[in-house]
């Protein structure tokens, strides 16, 4: 990215400056500023360099001593880090203490350090060079920045040797003066995550720098960005399009379901119509419920446990479309409740795919499942009672059976207890908990570990089992909410955003314990300029920022993997997904699906045991470079995640991508091109 440096303005010509700039340093040394107006600039948007050079402050006030500048120096930093700059710049020569207190401030507030060196007399040696930016690495920087002067051809070359030499993630190296003015723009071409340029007819900050539009021009072309025009053309500032994410399907199934088995009507708010969710709505007509569609919320007339029975007993088969969890929450239930053996039926990608582990489950509460080869295959079919008993059992299956038991475990006369070994995806399991709490259901659960756990304070990274305790002779209740935003469809936008351009979202909760709320995490692991107004569901705000490699376990979040390898891809360095094993029984093979996507758009990737390994170059880099991703004609596998992602990827590939099934997002938002096009 560029950086236009902001110095000799006022905090107001500042602030207006910096809105016009894809990313802004802001000189506090040169743009006097109140505390009130620092807080106003370093909250907006834009990524923003806090910088405050001591010889600035000096000359500016000759009284100063170096103690003194220092400590105006210092308080000015701290404040721009609280009120949320993303970077802040300490020269390598600043006193320690100074710089011991500001590392502090920027650790405790997610602010990146960047310590620079600058010489404007000459170049040095390599070892010189090498040793100044290890220094800088060592001492708090999460950045090192080399400015040096360049007397000639040979003084660039050893310059940029250093991104040999360095991850260039973590560098910033260029040479100042005439015979280095290339180099501001080879170190994005080597990786750097961003290069320094004067604002548009301002002062240069140093010999050799570029204008910014300028360098707009020579960087990205006619490139575009979503969300807004060319940085420069049109104020960053400008109303962004603002997408309202549909409703969690992984909620609504849930809630619909539940409702289906109140004696009572229900309101649930927020409803967005997809395939899943239409398959919910027709379930629970089909069990005797009366459903209807009031604006965008969906009143559910429960047909209760008798008149539910009833029908199971009368169909002998229950149609469940292509969803999974569907699929997963009726056995259960129908073991539950009906008294002959009930046959599950699906279609799409659901038809002939295995349930995983739901016999050997299902066998322990005395239902016998099976498929017409032995197989637990949709068709499925479901014999003999469900029985309360107390057991234990691998949850490495998945999620989605558990809650099927969570839901139908109440219904029985007496009680029931469980514990579920190597649990996985267990924000689902409690996304059941929670709605079952809405209707009237109340389940125990204890969340149990090792060591590791009590050390996380309960991170469910670390549970190694949970203890479900589930009371009998329970009933539903109806109930009146709103259903949550989807965070897996969100993801797909907030990515788009970060490396793309901007985007603002609505209708998302970030106290939500869906398990892909996980992408705001890794989102800001990544380096991701985030933010949200009015509480935990105000909208959310995402703009491009340099991106760096991360690492992150995905094995709870197993839909967000297509898109956080999209995301990996244009960030700089090595990035490392863990939790591929959870992928082999979704709508595709995705493990091996996403590595094919991968390679087939250039992406240098590949699976190590359980970790889906990535290697990112930034997207200036690639635009530099021309190697941007592929286009071409791509299989979705008729999975919903892949074609979002394969979508958003189309934005930083070098021609069309084409799509075999654009349909298949309908299983989750049949809006999601409709939304996408107005990010562009």
């Amino acid at each position: 990215m560029i950086c236009s440096t902001i110095q000799n303005k006022s905090a107001q010509e500042a602030i207006s400056a910096a809105s016009l700039c894809e990313m802004a340093e802001i000189r506090l040394d040169s743009c006097p500023m109140s505390a009130v107006m620092i807080q106003e600039c370093f909250s907006m948007d834009v990524p923003l360099v806090a910088t405050c050079r001591l010889s600035s402050l000096m000359e500016a006030d000759p009284s100063l001593t170096e103690a003194a500048a220092a400590r105006v120096s210092e308080e000015r930093l701290i404040k721009a880090i609280i009120a949320g700059a993303r970077y802040v710049d300490v020269e390598l020569e600043a006193p320690k203490q100074m710089v011991k207190r500001v590392a502090m401030a920027a650790r405790e507030n997610g602010t990146v350090m960047i310590r620079s060196y600058h010489d404007f007399s000459g170049t040095g040696t390599l070892e010189k060079l090498k040793s100044i930016v290890e220094k800088c690495l060592y001492h708090d920087g999460g950045i090192a920045k080399i400015a040096v002067m360049a007397g000639s051809e040979a003084d660039v070359r050893t310059v940029l040797s250093l991104y040999d030499i360095f991850d260039p993630s973590v560098l910033i190296a260029f040479c100042m003066g005439d015979k280095g003015r290339d180099s501001r723009l080879e170190c994005l071409r080597r990786g750097a995550p961003f290069t320094y340029a004067a604002v548009a007819g301002a002062q240069q900050a140093a010999p050799g720098q570029w204008q910014d539009r300028e360098m707009y021009r020579a960087a990205y072309g006619s490139r575009k960005f979503a969300g807004y025009p060319q940085p420069g053309v049109s104020a960053s500032g400008e109303p962004c399009p603002r997408i309202e994410v549909p409703s969690s399907k992984s909620f609504t199934q849930r809630a619909v379901v539940a409702a289906m088995l109140c004696n009572g009507t229900s309101r649930l708010g927020h409803y967005s119509d997809c395939g899943d969710n239409a398959s919910a709505v027709a379930l629970a007509r089909s069990l005797g419920a009366e459903v209807a569609l009031e604006g965008d919320t969906l009143v559910v007339t429960g047909a209760g446990p008798d008149k539910v029975k009833s029908c199971l007993d009368a169909s002998g088969a229950v149609h469940v479309g292509e969803s999974g969890l569907l699929a997963r929450l009726m056995l259960p239930i129908a073991g539950a409740m009906a008294s002959v053996p009930v046959t599950l039926t699906g279609e799409k990608t659901l038809s002939g795919r295995v349930l995983s582990g739901v016999d050997a489950i299902m066998e322990k509460f005395g239902v016998n499942v099976s498929g017409a080869d032995g197989e637990c295959r949709v068709p499925i079919v479901a014999k003999g009672r469900l029985t309360p008993c107390r057991t234990d059992f691998s949850g490495t299956s998945g999620s989605q059976l558990i809650s099927g038991l969570l839901m139908a475990l109440p219904l029985l006369e007496r009680n029931s207890s469980f514990i579920v070994h190597t649990p996985v995806s267990i924000p689902y399991m409690f996304i059941t908990v929670d709605i079952l709490k809405k209707f009237g259901i109340r389940i125990s659960d204890e969340l149990l570990g090792g060591d590791d756990f009590m050390l996380s304070e309960g991170s469910w990274d670390f549970c190694s089992d949970i203890l479900f305790k589930v009371k009998g002779g329970q009933s539903y209740s109806p109930a009146d909410f709103n259903l949550e935003g989807d965070w897996s469809t969100a993801a797909n936008f907030l990515v788009a955003g970060a490396v793309f351009g901007r985007a603002v979202l609505s209708g998302l909760d970030t106290g939500s314990i869906q398990a892909d709320l996980s992408i705001m995490d890794i989102l800001m692991d990544a380096g991701a300029s985030l933010s949200q107004y009015d509480g935990n569901d105000g909208d959310i705000a995402v703009q491009r920022s340099p991106l760096r490699s991360f690492t992150t376990d995905a094995s709870q979040c197993p839909d967000l993997f297509p898109i956080v390898s999209v995301l990996a891809a244009f960030c700089q360095g090595t990035s490392r997904i863990s939790g591929v094993g959870r992928l082999s029984h979704k709508e595709s093979d995705r493990g091996q699906a996403i590595l094919e996507m991968l390679q087939q758009l250039g992406v240098s990737a590949e699976i190590e045991e359980d970790t889906l390994v990535i290697e990112g170059h930034s997207l200036a880099q690639r635009i530099l470079t021309g190697n941007l991703l592929k286009g071409g004609f791509y299989r979705t596998r008729h999975d919903h995640r892949m074609a979002m992602a394969l979508s958003v990827a189309s934005l930083g590939a070098d021609s069309p991508v084409e799509l075999d099934d654009r349909q298949c997002v309908g299983k989750s938002c049949p809006m999601f091109f409709e939304l996408f096009d107005r990010m562009l």
